[in-house]
């Protein structure tokens, strides 16, 4: 399942993210990650949640990172909830905004076949996004 916190840079959504993972990992009974474009939030991350640094991997486009959360689902069979913080940034999708969809279904189809949830912050207003990923906005700020 894929879980959207949307809205302009600014409005709070990693406040809301942060949230959504130290609660989430209270309730896990499997293991939890948040990946970021930085170390910046360790300290404000119950530390359960495993953070990932992702721009240390030099991903260079929306296909390698799809082929990098394959990876770590890979390593982590009883991984449950992936945060992912700066979507856009992380998944190498600013330059390329039109791939948003094929990206977000794709996590979609992952979660559903291991039984995982991505919660996503996404910086855009729900009414930029594609029609087919729209009902994937948990909340809208």
């Amino acid at each position: 399942m894929v879980q959207l916190i949307v809205g302009e840079k600014g409005k709070g959504k990693t406040k809301v993210l942060l949230d959504k993972a130290n609660a989430g990992v209270k309730a896990a009974n499997g293991s939890v990650a948040y990946l970021d474009k930085s170390t910046k939030h360790m300290y404000e991350l119950n530390n359960k949640i495993r953070l990932i640094n992702v721009t240390e991997y030099e991903i260079q486009n929306c296909h390698e990172f799809v082929g990098f959360i394959r990876g770590i689902l890979s390593q982590d069979n009883d991984l449950e909830q992936l945060y992912l913080d700066s979507f856009l940034r992380i998944s190498k999708l600013e330059e390329e905004e039109e791939k948003i969809a094929e990206v977000l279904l794709e996590l979609e189809k992952l979660g559903k076949h291991f039984g995982l949830s991505f919660i996503i912050s996404l910086s855009k207003n729900e009414s930029d996004l594609p029609e087919e990923v729209k009902g994937m906005t948990e909340t809208s700020l």
